[in-house]
């Protein structure tokens, strides 16, 4: 007797240590409440606006789905009332554990009945917060006899821990519902389309039948669901089960997790992508602030507001061009002062065949929105002023593949058109004409300080970069454009509002240039020629905008900016099809005057003042050249200081002068067919050595125009260099050639260089002795040139 009493007694201790371990154990697993809600995370991350607005939804976890953390409040009071009916009926009366549904199901297991057990509320939820209490791997494994106590006095620690409420807004966040479903928010928005306060009590009955058996057949949910439907409908009759037996298979059909807002998707997975690497170019801190890894929440700079409006306008708009084969389009406004992007469309959604293409970041050729930078550089370097009178006649400019005949969009010529008129107009060939002035390598160096990285060299390019054969992203062309608004000072932009460009803007175009080029691209009288005077582009308050086609109308677009803000619209199809009879008006531009009409109806819009050192002078223009009569009306030009002029007239078509200075002194003005310029042979040109054929017999002619002008004013002729050593004087020369890669340059007498050219030379196969007679006649810089 003594020896069972010692034995009970050792028993007792044993369970009293392990009823310590497992509540020592339990406590440590759970936590308190806020711990628990703290350490949450849904698969999907929130994308909001500035404000806090939903923008988006993104997926980072594709293991399970989680929806956000729901309150108890904002549950439908159907699912709690079917969820404890369903449940834990006595879920508000006991402590944890409900020891009369135990007793009845130990009493209903000791005769081999079929009942469901006594897990409450509470007890699932510490198996759900403690991986020790859980069940095996399948989830068919039941639990061990250990994990029955240890579950036991979980609950009960909850229970003294946590508030009923607090149970059960947790148990709805963390029970496995169905498949990859967990939790009351993802169930709801997946089966139903919904939040979860807007469940009605069928589709409370499925949710709280799904708890039971989350992965049964329809059929066995629709039966449990419908019996639950009873419960809560008892003395209002028999539930219709057939009808709920159709609204759970509709249900568990539907696999979509459907969103509350979807208005950005493009920016949305642009973040999922700096949350997993930063992409190339982007600045570390930016990747680091996405996401970080995995964040519930992403606050962005946007406006959740003009997204709304910015997507509605563009589906809109290209319904409108069904007709005309458009489909795609895409949109960026910026806030012209911080940099923030305030709206990103990246696409027209269903309308398109390529809907995950994001037309905001892909690359497209620009066509004519290159222009103003091209217009700027010749008034910051002093070729032209906004007055000179450029040629918009045929032309035909030699390269390396051969003539380059460039056109107008209307295949008519204008004649001498002040710089004015051709960039309003956006006149092509005075385009191409002022890249002959500039050179392609020059304006190259100046679209990569306004924030557009090309992939090729201005060599590459060639002329044609005037007309924008490159390629560029709306992004980058519309912060571009904000450069301009900014007076010619460059920053970044930033999509995310703790991400600021480091220091300040930084200065890349001649601010008086900006202005001026700025300046053309407000006046609806500059751009009549082409759009008219009342055109779309014609706003109420002061804009500035510039359209542009690619070639075949691939692209159309419309850049532009207001005091205050920076749009950009992109229209054409992603697949790179030819759009039908779109227009530079007719295009893009609809949209961006809507969203800059939406952007100032109460917000008023002023031109920017003019910056130091500018000139304001009336201007009135004169002469003929070859029948052509100028037809620009006298009006007041803004001029760099030291530039201004008072009479623009022209003498004659090789050769002109512009007006008087202040001073009343003339100078020269050198238009593309009096400029000093090399015309052959042409930038980028190959020549082969023939082996056969004595070197000195080899020369190469080189020739240039406007010397004879040049000469004149300046008493010395030109200078030929090669590689930087003279070869020669006057309007041509001669070179006896080398192998490798040469610099050919044309030098007036103080040594600036007019003009330059690129070439190579390959002659793998001359003799050694040849060779030699090369190096003794033409010494060079680089030996290393010599293969």
């Amino acid at each position: 007797m003594n020896k069972l009493i010692l034995h009970g007694f050792r028993l007792c201790q044993w369970l009293a240590i392990v009823i310590i371990a497992l509540y020592s154990s339990s406590t440590r697993a759970t936590g308190t409440f806020d711990q628990v809600k703290g350490k949450y995370l849904p698969s999907d991350s929130q994308i909001l606006d500035r404000n806090g607005e939903l923008l988006q939804r993104i997926r980072f976890d594709n293991a399970v789905r989680r929806g956000q953390w729901v309150a108890l409040t904002d549950v439908s009071p159907a699912l709690r009332a079917a969820l404890v009916l369903s449940e834990d009926k006595r879920f508000y009366e006991h402590s944890g554990v409900d020891w009369r549904a135990a007793s009845a199901a130990a009493w209903s297991n000791l005769w081999n009945s079929k009942t469901r057990g006594a897990s409450t509320l509470t007890m699932q939820l510490a198996g759900l917060l403690d991986e020790d209490l859980q069940r095996g791997r399948d989830g068919k494994e039941g639990r061990s006899v250990a994990q029955k106590i240890g579950q036991t006095v979980s609950a009960q620690m909850l229970e003294h821990s946590w508030r009923k409420d607090q149970i059960l807004e947790a148990y709805l966040n963390l029970v496995p519902l169905r498949g990859e479903l967990v939790g009351i928010d993802a169930i709801s928005r997946t089966l139903f389309g919904k939040a979860a306060h807007g469940l009605d009590e069928r589709e409370a009955a499925i949710t709280a039948a799904l708890v039971r058996a989350p992965n049964a057949r329809a059929t066995v949910v629709a039966r449990r669901a419908c019996e639950v439907l009873g419960q809560m409908q008892r003395g209002a009759g028999k539930p219709d089960c057939e009808a709920m037996d159709l609204v759970t298979t509709a249900a568990l059909q539907r696999k979509s997790f459907e969103a509350s807002a979807g208005i950005a998707p493009h920016l949305a997975r642009r973040l999922l992508a700096m949350a997993v690497r930063p992409e190339p170019g982007e600045r570390p801190a930016e990747s680091k602030a996405a996401a970080g890894a995995a964040r519930p929440e992403i606050r962005t700079t946007l406006r959740a507001p003009l997204q709304r409006f910015a997507v509605q306008t563009l589906q809109q708009h290209l319904r409108e061009l069904r007709g005309r084969h458009v489909e795609d389009g895409a949109i960026v406004v910026l806030d012209n002062a911080s940099g923030d992007v305030l709206a990103w469309v990246g696409s027209s959604g269903d309308l398109s065949a390529a809907a995950e293409v994001d037309g905001v970041t892909a690359l497209r050729q620009p066509g004519s929105t290159l222009k103003p930078f091209l217009y700027a550089q010749a008034i910051a370097e002093r070729r032209i002023t906004s007055a000179s009178l450029l040629d918009d006649t045929a032309t035909h400019i030699p390269t390396a593949g051969g003539l380059y005949i460039p056109q107008n969009y209307d295949h008519h010529f204008k004649g001498w058109v002040s710089a004015r008129t051709a960039l309003g107009a956006s006149l092509n060939v005075p385009a191409v004409r002022l890249l002959a002035m500039v050179s392609p390598d020059a304006f190259h160096k100046q679209l990569n300080a306004v924030g557009l990285p090309l992939k090729e060299s201005g060599d590459y390019y060639g002329y044609s970069l005037a007309l924008g054969s490159a390629e560029v992203s709306l992004l980058s062309l519309s912060n571009s454009y904000r450069t301009l608004s900014n007076g010619g000072s460059y920053s970044p932009v930033s999509f995310l509002p703790r991400v600021r460009p480091n220091g300040r803007a930084i200065p890349v175009l001649d601010p008086r240039a900006a202005f001026i080029a700025t300046d053309i691209l407000a006046d609806p009288l500059a751009r009549a020629r082409t759009f008219g005077t009342d055109s779309v582009l014609a706003t109420r308050f002061w804009t500035a905008v510039k359209t542009g086609t690619s070639k075949d109308m691939r692209d159309n677009w419309a850049i532009g900016f207001s005091q205050h803000y920076t749009v950009g619209v992109w229209v054409g199809n992603a697949s790179g099809a030819p759009m039908w009879n779109v227009s530079g008006t007719t295009g893009a531009a609809p949209v961006w005057a809507a969203l800059l009409n939406h952007l100032h109806k109460t917000e008023p819009s002023r031109a920017p003042p003019p910056p130091a050192g500018m000139v304001q002078a009336q201007v009135m223009f004169d002469g003929e050249s070859s029948g052509h009569h100028t037809t620009e009306a006298s009006r007041s030009e803004w001029f760099l200081q030291g530039t201004e002029q008072n009479k623009i007239t022209i003498n004659s078509v090789a050769d002109y002068t512009i007006g008087t200075r202040a001073t009343g002194q003339i100078y020269p003005q050198f238009t593309e067919k009096s400029r000093t310029r090399i015309t052959g042979p042409a930038s980028g040109t190959i020549i082969a050595l023939d082996p056969d054929i004595p070197p000195n017999r080899q020369r190469v002619s080189f020739t240039a125009e406007g010397v004879s002008l040049r000469w004149q004013s300046e008493g010395s002729p030109p200078r030929w260099l090669i590689d930087g050593r003279p070869f020669g004087r006057g309007a041509s020369a001669q070179w006896l050639p080398w192998p490798g890669r040469h610099v050919v340059q044309l030098t007036d007498g103080r040594g600036r260089v007019l003009d330059e050219v690129r070439l190579e030379v390959r002659g793998a196969g001359v003799k050694a002795a040849q060779t030699s007679f090369a190096r003794r006649s033409w010494p060079q810089n680089d030996s290393s040139a010599i293969p």
